[in-house]
């Protein structure tokens, strides 16, 4: 015999292998929480995201609003209807090219390379990075709300609602 023919025989047909890395529905979302946990760990140290997060949304709503209110409604609070959501879109798309960034970085440092020899679930490193842009789309929605409110902005409760769902995924 060869040594191929070795290996043949000492390996069980397919219908009885399975693969080393399978996972349980709750151990994925467990993995995944914890990966997300990790991204938000890293956007805390981070200032330029954290920058994007809090201070970004800010900044230009009161900027923009100020800014171009007066000329182009003719007044602030017809133009806050106008630019709260607008605000809201950038935010989400600015944050949103962030996330590849950080896959990107991962991958050159070896991180990806790391997390294959963990005992987790293959998706929970790109499913932890989509959980902790959710929250960071979250936190980013809601301060430009009060901001848009402090401001003057008042729309309805379901419109908020539907509109930042719709916001935050379709990122």
């Amino acid at each position: 015999m060869t040594g191929t023919e070795t290996f043949k025989l000492a390996m069980p047909p397919a219908a009885r292998r399975t693969p080393g890395n399978r996972r349980s529905l709750r151990q994925s979302i467990r993995d995944s929480l914890v990966m997300a946990y990790r991204s938000v760990l890293k956007m805390r140290r981070t200032p330029e995201q954290f920058f994007d997060v809090t201070l970004q949304p800010i900044v230009f709503t009161l900027m923009f609003t100020y800014l171009f209110g007066g000329a182009i409604s003719g007044n602030v609070l017809s133009y806050l209807p106008v630019i709260i959501p607008g605000i809201l879109v950038q935010t989400v798309l600015t944050t949103s090219s962030s996330t590849g960034v950080q896959l990107r970085e991962d991958m050159d440092k070896g991180v990806f390379n790391r997390f294959r020899t963990l005992p987790i679930a293959r998706i929970a490193p790109l499913a932890g990075a989509l959980l902790a842009d959710t929250v960071r789309f979250a936190i980013a929605a809601v301060l430009t709300l009060i901001m848009g409110y402090i401001m003057g902005y008042r729309p309805n409760l379901g419109g908020i609602v539907a509109g930042g769902l719709l916001v935050m995924f379709s990122a």
